[in-house]
């Protein structure tokens, strides 16, 4: 018998064609082989998948930032991510994208065998496409499992997963986390991220047409957002409503009226940079207070964090507005600078740094310091207070000083003005510097660098301990020097400033909350004096733009702070503070500055702008910080500083004087001034010993009528009393009362006039009253003249000189007297501040 071959081709006994045909065994045989290959394989894979651990991206969620109000910032990331528990959405949420993406969802095993063709068949075409899973759960498995897959063994791999996943999870789990997960276009991940990007609400709160709007720009997010497609987006929102209604997760009713209402009212997608105009400033400086703190870059942009900072968005706008308002013809060149600070928490209200962070990074507020000027003659006057001195101490406030520096007389005052004998508060209030380099010279410069730190000015900042540190020759920072002047609002408790109030988890739990514990670094014997001093700056001084600050019936804060000039004008300050609010303005101008070219260096003189003859502390800097003020404590009560009582003078009578010819310590200021003639409240005041000082002020009240005055009870003797007289339109009789403005410098008086409506001039005589100082006025003060009178102004040109036979050789002048320290080093910057 012959054996069978085991290739038996060609066949014997079959035709041409036949003969080369397999039989129905081979067809039989090689099919069930088939099958069981195929079945051993899929057995293979499928015993030998495991679903994988969830992606570290997908609980990744965006950190939001907030400003002190709740109301949202920005995120330090594109990504928008917020995970939503899907048992609180609404059911036609979840549906909608079911109608319009997977008919099938709630009753297929997680794969379409069609889809699954198409997309291999697609694969094997064009192996550069991306085809996707067709079913949500295989979305869901890519997004949430694997990430994008685009081979064949990918795509099977997810086939498998998706079968595996339908058979241990919910499919109200499996909808779920695909509607966390998916992009819905505009830097939003999921259906809580996409319903605030497109409708600026939660996802709780959607409509159902709103739904089927989100659920037809899912194939592709970007083409058809409503913004950039709207009719593209019309027609998938139909199709999603009539789907909808198709399977029931709707009525037809519904549908029809979602229609005829028309397509939902949607957010139209923002076309600026996240980080523009304010925002930026703030991001950056959360970022760099949180990352001293232990956070991390990953941490700060997905860790979904909510960051609520301390800033106030009304405050940060007022000061943004501030700035955009100053004089057109202010240079471009020019960068201000506004902090703000509350003394009790250490919290940054609002700083001002710049225009736009996408044009100008550098924040002028934290990042740039510049030259403090005289801001710094409290701290001396701080250490010499703890020293042991007080304010009634006399010092030389001639000009010059009596220091040498380059073979010259240091330092000299603003305006070359001499002052003569004078107390540490009117050294204060006019900004003397001769008597400041003297103060600081007895109680030895490392003690204002060592007050300085204490005060708030960061360790890192080199002061250089010589004599002119008083002047202000160290570079500082503006936020810096707001913390130290909120030092000393808070009665000498230091709060480390600070932009975060507090971060939390998307649970709401803390994760980090600031420090804000009042450390007592000064006693109150000595700030509370130090206040008054700084009082007496806007009372009588350079500061006198924040008079104007009024509480909520109109009456006047009390207001402390320091004007500040650096040496050439290079820098101009205005710090000031409320017992409720520390706040400084600074202006610079920069010698180079390019924002395209990311230039920004240098310092020069700052061009007057405004019709102010110079830039100084006194000028746009203390009006800004008033208008400022204004805003920042409307509706605030007016609350007072500690009161300061003066240190009892002491007095060497005469041999036995008679109790009729001694003098007085104190002095009952009249009660009845308001509303009384300047004149004869001048004449008031005189007969009892005190000195007077008038200021016009801006009233309805007649032309001459005191309406203000500076001192109330008691005072001691030979005190300064100002009077605030009204401008006016004048009842009868006619005219303008002259004020009384003997003492004053001679640009003082003239401006007060000017405002009067008068006109002046001026007759330079010899006295033995300082240089420039008005002696006398005709007509006197106290006759009333008519508007635009003239008014003739006798200003001293000093004591008479007799030449000496042989005159002297011509002594040197300087225009620019500089403000360096004799065999200190480190003058000749800062401090040239207004009297």
């Amino acid at each position: 018998m012959r054996m069978r071959r085991f290739w038996n081709y060609p066949r014997r006994g079959k035709g041409v064609v036949q003969r080369w045909l397999p039989s129905w065994r081979v067809v039989v045989g090689c099919l069930l082989a088939g099958i069981a290959l195929g079945g051993g394989v899929f057995f293979a894979a499928w015993t030998s998948t495991e679903i994988p651990d969830d992606l570290d991206e997908v609980q990744n969620q965006a950190t939001t930032v907030y400003y002190g109000n709740g109301k949202e910032v920005g995120s330090f990331s594109e990504m928008q991510r917020e995970i939503v528990d899907f048992e609180t959405l609404p059911d036609y949420v979840g549906n909608a994208v079911v109608a319009s993406e997977n008919a099938t969802f709630w009753d297929d095993p997680g794969i379409d065998v069609k889809g699954l063709f198409r997309a291999v068949v697609n694969n094997v075409r064009n192996p550069s496409a991306r085809q996707g899973g067709s079913t949500l759960t295989q979305q869901y498995v890519e997004r949430y499992y694997l990430g994008s897959t685009t081979d064949l063994v990918g795509k099977a791999r997810e086939a498998i997963i998706a079968l595996k996943i339908t058979q241990t999870q919910e499919k109200e789990m499996i909808l779920g986390r695909y509607l966390n997960t998916i992009y819905f276009g505009r830097g939003a991940y999921g259906i809580q991220a996409a319903a605030k990007a497109y409708f600026a609400k939660d996802a709780v709160d959607l409509t159902y047409s709103e739904a089927a709007m989100l659920s037809g720009i899912i194939p592709s997010p970007v083409r058809y957002d409503p913004s950039v497609g709207p009719e593209v987006s019309q027609d998938r929102w139909e199709r999603s409503l009539n789907r909808m209604a198709e399977q029931g997760y709707i009525t037809a009713d519904e549908a029809a009226s979602a229609k005829a209402d028309g397509f939902p009212d949607f957010v139209e997608k923002e076309t600026t940079n996240s980080l523009g105009g304010q925002r930026g400033y703030i991001m950056a400086a959360v970022k760099k207070e949180l990352k001293t703190n232990g956070f991390s870059d990953e941490e700060l942009e997905s860790g979904g964090l909510r960051i609520y900072t301390t800033i106030k968005p009304k405050l940060q706008r007022e000061a943004a507005k501030i700035v955009k308002n100053m004089p057109d013809d202010a240079n471009r060149k020019i960068r201000p600078s506004i902090v703000s600070i509350d003394p009790e928490t250490g919290a940054v209200v609002a700083a001002y740094g710049g225009p736009d962070y996408t044009k100008q990074y550098l924040s002028m507020a934290t990042d740039d310091a510049v030259q403090a000027g005289s801001t710094f003659k409290p701290f001396t006057l701080i250490g010499a207070l703890e020293a042991g001195y007080t304010l009634d101490e006399t010092f030389d406030g001639n000009s010059p000083g009596q220091f040498v520096e380059d073979g010259k007389p240091w330092p000299t005052n603003f305006g070359q003005q001499s002052f003569g004998q004078i107390d540490l508060v009117k050294a204060t209030a006019n900004s003397v510097n001769t008597v400041y380099a003297t103060l600081n010279d007895e109680i030895g410069p490392e003690k204002t660098v060592e007050v300085a730190h204490r005060l708030g000015i960061r360790e890192d900042t080199v002061i250089p301990d010589v004599t002119s540190n008083v002047l202000g020759v160290a570079d500082v920072y503006p936020i810096d020097m707001a913390s130290a002047y909120a030092t000393i609002a808070s009665g000498g408790y230091y709060v480390k400033p600070h932009f975060v109030a507090k971060v939390e988890h998307l649970d709401g739990s803390l994760r980090y909350e600031p420090e804000m514990t009042a450390e007592r670094r000064f006693t109150a014997d000595v700030i509370t004096p130090a206040t008054y001093a700084m009082t007496q700056v806007v009372e009588q001084g350079s500061g006198r733009a924040a008079l104007e600050l009024t509480g909520p019936d109109g009456q006047r804060r009390p207001v402390a702070g320091k004007t500040g000039t650096a040496n050439d004008n290079k820098t101009a300050w205005f710090a000031g503070f409320t017992p409720q609010l520390a706040t400084v303005v600074n202006v610079r101008q920069y010698r180079d500055f390019d924002l395209e070219e990311g230039v920004i260096g240098g310092q020069d003189p700052i061009d007057t702008f405004g019709g102010y003859p110079e830039i100084t502390g006194s000028t746009w800097p203390a009006e800004a910080w008033t208008d400022f003020m204004q805003v920042a404590l409307d509706g605030k009560e007016v609350v007072e500083f500690p009161e300061y009582t003066p240190p009892r003078p002491s007095f060497s009578p005469s041999p036995s004087p008679s109790p009729s010819e001694s003098t007085p310590e104190w002095v009952e200021v009249p009660g009845n001034l308001v509303g009384m003639d300047v004149a004869r409240a001048t004449k008031a005041l005189q007969d009892l010993g005190l000195t007077v000082s008038t200021q016009a002020q801006d009233d309805e009240s007649r032309k001459g009528t005191v309406v203000n005055v500076s001192n109330s009870g008691k005072v001691p003797a030979g005190s300064t009393i100002t009077l605030w007289v009204s401008t006016g339109e004048s009842d009868e009789p006619e005219g303008v009362a002259v004020p009384n403005v003997a003492g004053q410098p001679a640009a003082a008086a003239e401006n007060q006039l000017r405002r009067l409506g008068l006109q002046v001039s001026t007759v330079e005589e010899y006295s033995d009253q300082p240089v420039g100082v008005v002696i006398w006025t005709d007509p006197g003060a106290g006759n009333t003249v008519e508007d635009g009178s003239t008014v003739t102004l006798g200003v001293s040109r000093g004591p008479e000189i007799t030449l000496p036979t042989e005159p002297d050789p011509e002594p040197s002048t300087s225009e620019d007297p500089g403000n360096g320290n004799p065999g200190g080093g480190g003058g000749g910057g800062g401090g040239g501040d207004e009297g």
